[in-house]
């Protein structure tokens, strides 16, 4: 086995082709798009390259590719680091064997030490953790979402028979759409409506600037105190809100305001690798045709959950449920959806658990991201969970 650093665009493509043969009897396997995967690497699109660097493999066995790994380091004057380069692992996918993993571990190893890490944490994403984030460790039978990672059982195995520590969890909640909010979701949605304070307003794309920024605003209030979310400006945030434009609904995208100021955001899209999962991987002339033809004519019927959260000055006070209470509303009176997922709640944030239990959902799906400690001696942590 050889562990080749990728230099040439044959060897970029294999990269990203590779899973295509590894995955072929999978029927569950939905294909990642192309461009999605290029643009991690692609220094003029993906903005980690500021403050970081990757470097990517493939394992070749008597010319035949088993494996690919990429790595990535956050250098030290990021303050999120304190005080040391963060290195991560992603986009792993091998064989099952085990020497075959660890050759491609080792050489991730290698490199993130010789940049300054002192662990590596996979697998994971080079940017923000939206998205590619996480080992699949449960729901194997579901198809993944858009931007997430699925992967095979054994996965899990290499990764912990390498000597990877649970860093923590991410679960994905299924609810039915349609089923009633629990008793005390609708009783704390009844105090907050009775307070006259308190609005609630779904986007509406006529007023696109103002609700991206309000939704900005809350996101940085709400999620920055999380370890390894970042801030996010102004001009990024709406790049984001730019590019889900095209498959935006309005009526899934909900802000809630205390004296007209954004104080929670609950933000779904429609579950895209429904209708993408038909292009293999390509948005080109053709693959664009058949995105539009299924979208006109079989509507996914999966509400993706992407991002939750309630400024800390409100959060105990029911505007969690009141705003959920809301959009079920809405969603059982409409009934073009039947199920949502609400991917990336950690482990690590028991309020955010029992928010998604009151709302009648159950854990379909768990990511967990693990850790690797260079320094075998030190004792391993955790990641700290929310108080």
């Amino acid at each position: 086995m050889q562990v080749v650093p990728l230099v040439s665009n044959s060897e970029e493509k294999e990269f990203i082709e590779f899973p295509i043969s590894l995955y072929r009897d999978n029927p569950t396997w939905i294909r990642p798009m192309d461009a999605d995967i290029r643009a991690v690497f692609d220094r003029d699109k993906n903005k980690a390259f500021v403050d970081g660097a990757c470097s990517r493999w493939l394992l070749k066995d008597e010319g035949r590719t088993i494996g690919r790994i990429a790595a990535f380091v956050t250098y030290a004057s990021d303050p999120e680091t304190k005080g040391g380069s963060s290195g991560g692992i992603g986009f792993f996918d091998c064989i099952h064997d085990q020497n075959a993993a660890n050759a491609l571990f080792n050489a991730a190893r290698d490199w993130l030490q010789e940049k300054g890490a002192t662990y590596m944490d996979g697998p994971v994403n080079f940017g923000r953790r939206d998205k590619w984030w996480g080992l699949l460790t449960k729901g194997f039978e579901i198809e993944p979402n858009y931007q997430c990672n699925y992967n095979f059982p054994y996965y899990a195995e290499l990764f912990e028979s390498y000597g990877f520590q649970t860093y923590y969890q991410q679960y994905t909640f299924l609810r039915n759409v349609l089923d009633p909010v629990s008793k005390r979701l609708a009783y704390k949605s009844e105090l907050v409506a009775a307070d006259p304070a308190y609005t609630f307003a779904h986007l509406k794309l006529s007023e696109f600037e103002k609700y991206a920024s309000d939704i900005i605003e809350v996101y940085n209030k709400a999620w920055v105190k999380h370890e390894g979310v970042k801030s996010l400006s102004m001009e990024q945030g709406r790049a984001i809100m730019n590019q889900l434009k095209p498959i935006l609904d309005e009526k899934v995208i909900w802000i809630a305001y205390h004296m007209d100021k954004p104080v929670a955001i609950f933000i779904c899209i429609p579950e895209v690798n429904q209708l993408l999962k038909h292009v293999n991987g390509k948005l080109d002339f053709v693959g664009k045709l058949k995105f539009f033809w299924f979208k006109k004519t079989r509507q996914s019927k999966k509400l993706l959950g992407m991002v939750f959260g309630v400024v800390p000055e409100h959060q105990g006070k029911g505007v969690d449920g009141a705003i959920i209470k809301v959009m079920s509303d809405v969603l059982r009176k409409n009934r073009d959806y039947e199920f949502m997922e609400m991917n990336g709640i950690g482990d690590f944030n028991p309020k955010m658990i029992l928010v998604m239990r009151q709302v009648g959902g159950s854990i379909c799906k768990v990511h967990t991201t693990y850790r690797y400690l260079f320094d075998r001696t030190i004792p391993f942590e955790r990641m700290k969970t929310i108080r």
